[in-house]
């Protein structure tokens, strides 16, 4: 298996990653519906950032939400996939999730950005749940080209489980020491990390920021997600990136909530007083 590093120079541009969360556009209570009003807001918002800031290169990644999460907790595609049923639920769990790409694309190009679909499921395996190969030279070419690559969670091979699920954040794991962004962006429904959901209590307290070295303490607060989630809820995503921050110095990640208007243009430019949670070492 290779996991070489594919060194790559942006030319001077700021690469940020942005990934809109699977709550943020659907309906996670409600199976294969998108929020087409939030994506619309959310394209406009990309745009105007990177208008402001001509310098600015996006590698957009989203979540599954109600599309892909459905089938894959009814099949149990991130575990394994080892029988004939299972390998049709990793074909419908696939099916699925592209479906809601693709209308993320048309969103997208609606609103003259340039996004370009780049599905991981065709290059990318697994060793039991890790990412362990995907040649990434294709999305360095596409940012040279002007281009803003799209990738999402999505089933993927794997030597010893059969088949699984990548995540978002897993995909972007692998992409960071290879494309090396500046930072990372995920937007969701919620304004960070809180010390409770911020849903269900109203005293729940926003860390304002967070460092690899809090992590062991903020373990018993964090859980999963509202809705269908089999890729691990907010803990999952502040451990990738804590692991990410502490693995590559100087990069920072953002938690907002997409829901709040100019949160997500805000980020992506990295203003003073953007809001949510920022993650660094």
């Amino acid at each position: 298996m290779s996991t070489d590093v594919e060194a790559t120079s942006h030319d001077g541009s700021t690469l940020v990653f942005l990934k809109l969360g699977g709550s943020l556009i659907t309906d996670k209570t409600r199976p294969e519906t998108a929020r087409a009003d939030v994506l619309r807001r959310l394209a406009h918002e990309i745009h105007a950032a990177m208008d402001a800031a001509p310098d600015l290169s996006l590698v957009l990644g989203h979540g599954s939400g109600s599309f892909g999460h459905v089938a894959a907790r009814r099949y149990g595609t991130r575990n394994s996939v080892r029988d004939e049923v299972g390998w049709l639920g990793f074909a419908e769990v696939a099916d699925a999730a592209a479906r809601l790409n693709r209308l993320v694309v048309e969103r997208f190009l609606q609103a003259n950005l340039p996004v370009w679909s780049v599905q991981p499921s065709a290059g990318a395996w697994c060793d039991d749940g890790q990412i362990v190969a995907w040649p990434t030279h294709v999305l360095s070419m596409a940012l040279e080209r002007g281009l803003i690559p799209l990738v999402y969670g999505d089933t993927v091979l794997d030597k010893i489980r059969g088949g699984t699920i990548a995540s978002t954040e897993e995909v972007f794991a692998w992409l960071v020491p290879r494309l090396r962004p500046e930072r990372i962006v995920l937007a969701g429904t919620v304004d960070g990390v809180f010390s409770s959901d911020p849903i269900l209590d109203a005293n729940a307290r926003q860390w304002a920021e967070i460092n690899p070295a809090s992590l062991p303490r903020l373990r018993t607060h964090l859980g999963g997600s509202h809705g269908v989630d089999v890729t691990g809820g907010m803990l999952s995503k502040v451990e990738e990136m804590c692991h990410l921050v502490s693995d590559h110095p100087g990069l920072e990640v953002r938690l907002v909530s997409g829901l709040r208007p100019g949160a997500v243009r805000a980020a992506l430019l990295a203003e003073e007083g953007s809001g949510g949670t920022l993650i660094r070492s």
